[in-house]
């Protein structure tokens, strides 16, 4: 018996039924598609947990070349199926892709790499994800005073209105940055949680990202 996740299950019987119905395997584009993820990152990860998992393989270097590793395996087997892991109420689980890192100090270039997936205990943290919800890690200390230290992970909803107050990843002329979201006379700007950083008022252009939904912290 295989442990997956709910939305590991519906992507793995979803790649076996098109592939048993004599289609080509659905690319990531395509799995994201057909469930509403918010881009194809979402749903190579849940490739990546199948293959991971030994459910799938995939040729290196080839596309459409997932395929089950389950000899006899068909969308009506129950036998050969791997399993959807069952959590109790009080352990639903889910999967938010990391999108990278995000500057808690001065603004940054940065481009956003993709570091796969953590696993979130909903009810610890009170959070009802999306499509949209994505993971940062945080480097640097200007959110300190808002208890976000360095090496935390920020979850936060994409195409979210932030209301004054809020914590936003935000880019802002151009540059990357965690910081607290604020309006004064009319005109939005970012404010650190730590007088040793500045305030940063956008010149340009500040485009909001995300909204914080949640924090995860390592144990040291």
């Amino acid at each position: 018996m295989v442990d997956l996740t709910p939305k590991q299950q519906a992507v793995y019987d979803f790649i076996a039924e098109q592939l048993q119905s004599g289609h080509p395997c659905p690319t990531r584009r395509e799995i994201a598609a057909h469930f509403g993820f918010a881009s194809p990152f979402a749903a190579s990860c849940h490739v990546a947990a199948l293959i991971r998992k030994g459910v799938l393989t995939q040729d290196t270097g080839k596309a459409r070349s997932l395929r089950s590793s389950i000899t006899g395996d068909s969308p009506d087997s129950t036998s050969r199926r791997p399993h959807a892991r069952r959590n109790p109420a009080s352990h639903r689980t889910a999967e938010i892709p990391i999108f990278g890192s995000i500057p808690a100090g001065f603004a940054q270039e940065r481009q956003q790499e993709s570091q796969g997936c953590v696993i979130v205990d909903l009810d610890e943290l009170q959070l009802k994800p999306t499509p949209r919800t994505f993971a940062l890690r945080v480097h640097g200390e200007s959110m300190i005073g808002r208890g976000i230290l360095d090496g935390d992970l920020v979850l936060l909803e994409h195409g979210q209105e932030p209301r004054a107050g809020e914590i936003v990843a935000a880019l802002i002329d151009g540059q990357s940055t965690l910081k607290t979201f604020l309006i004064q006379n009319r005109k939005p700007f970012l404010k650190a949680e730590n007088p040793k950083y500045p305030n940063l008022i956008p010149a340009e252009e500040l485009m909001v990202q995300g909204v914080f939904r949640a924090l995860i912290r390592k144990a040291k």
